[in-house]
């Protein structure tokens, strides 16, 4: 079994697509461990703020597997492909981290937006503060506690969970 962490962000009607995401996720992966939500500006262009949150989960598929489940669970929440790299969207799903794997196929792992991003270190720091990061090997708790908080605005907002449960 593979621990994997997975972002997971919405900025088009976000409560909605959050609670999807998760309960889709849900469906796939069955038990999933949640941060927090937290709210965030868009990052590469002006949009809509963002929801943001990291679920962890536990799997025995491989690491392309992953992939292609998080890119049907998008498609199946109106994802669309082809669109700019940065603007907005319904679902947007991200494998983090497999394990302590570094790999750059089938994807980049782990993702760069891990140490770069606010949205994704925050909740990671929150669930899996003592896990350390698979390439500088310093713990999330501690790379958030380095991360120059002045970089990009970020909170957590209340979330009602109860059609997830």
């Amino acid at each position: 079994m593979a621990r994997i962490f997975i972002s997971i962000g919405s900025n088009t009607d976000r409560e909605h697509y959050v609670r999807a995401g998760v309960l889709s996720l849900q469906q796939y992966f069955g038990q999933v461990q949640l941060s927090r939500v937290y709210e965030s500006e868009a990052v590469g262009f002006n949009g809509d703020p963002f929801y943001n949150l990291v679920a962890a989960t536990d799997t025995e598929l491989s690491i392309a597997d992953c992939v292609m489940v998080l890119k049907q669970i998008e498609d199946s929440h109106g994802r669309i492909r082809g669109a700019e790299k940065f603007c907005g969207r319904t679902l947007d799903l991200d494998l983090l981290t497999y394990d302590q794997t570094i790999c750059q196929q089938p994807v980049v792992l782990p993702r760069g937006e891990i140490t770069e991003n606010a949205f994704v270190l925050w909740p990671m720091a929150e669930i899996a503060p003592d896990e350390s990061h698979p390439q500088n090997g310093l713990s999330y708790a501690r790379l958030w506690q380095d991360y120059p908080k002045d970089k990009q605005k970020i909170w957590p907002v209340p979330f009602n969970w109860s059609e997830c449960n």
